[in-house]
């Protein structure tokens, strides 16, 4: 979900509860905090030399102490509406950074509208090589769940791209 699509839901759907959905099913504490509002720029070599960049606005959530804290859409929508200073561009994806054990990072892959809230629905973020031609991979191949080895058993092809 970019930006601009997370603002207009937030927007117009003003008087109901915001929550969050991790990708297992399980739900995010309704008590929780947006701590951090970020733009987040990386620039990077990626595994076949080209030189990368992404930008992305990073909401970083928080479960606190504070058992009865409740956040709305509306309230939502004015924390983002403040942060436009440093997002002027609203087409950048926007992440979710929670900490469950470790922190992590979700995108958000849909959304639930109830009668009561706004429901954002994580997926986990995965790696992939940049660079597939480079690295001798056939085109469309998943990576192997917990690993980025080939055969050869380097995280590079016949080519050496790393």
């Amino acid at each position: 979900m970019i930006l601009s699509e997370l603002k207009s839901l937030l927007s117009s759907h003003a008087d109901r509860a915001f929550r969050i959905s991790l990708p297992d099913g399980s739900a995010v504490p309704v008590s929780f905090h947006v701590t951090e509002v970020g733009r987040v720029q990386k620039t990077f070599l990626d595994c076949g030399g080209k030189l990368r960049e992404t930008v992305t606005c990073q909401l970083q959530i928080w479960v606190g102490p504070d058992f009865e804290h409740r956040l709305e859409t509306g309230k939502m929508a004015s924390i983002l509406n403040l942060a436009s200073a440093y997002l002027p561009d609203e087409s950048i994806p926007v992440e979710i950074e929670y900490e469950n054990e470790v922190i992590s990072q979700y995108t958000i892959s849909s959304h639930e509208l109830t009668d009561e809230a706004v429901v954002l629905k994580l997926a986990n973020k995965h790696t992939e090589c940049l660079a597939p031609e480079l690295c001798g991979l056939p085109p469309g191949l998943p990576p192997l769940p917990g690993s980025r080895k080939s055969s050869s058993g380097s995280c590079c092809g016949p080519a050496g791209c790393c």
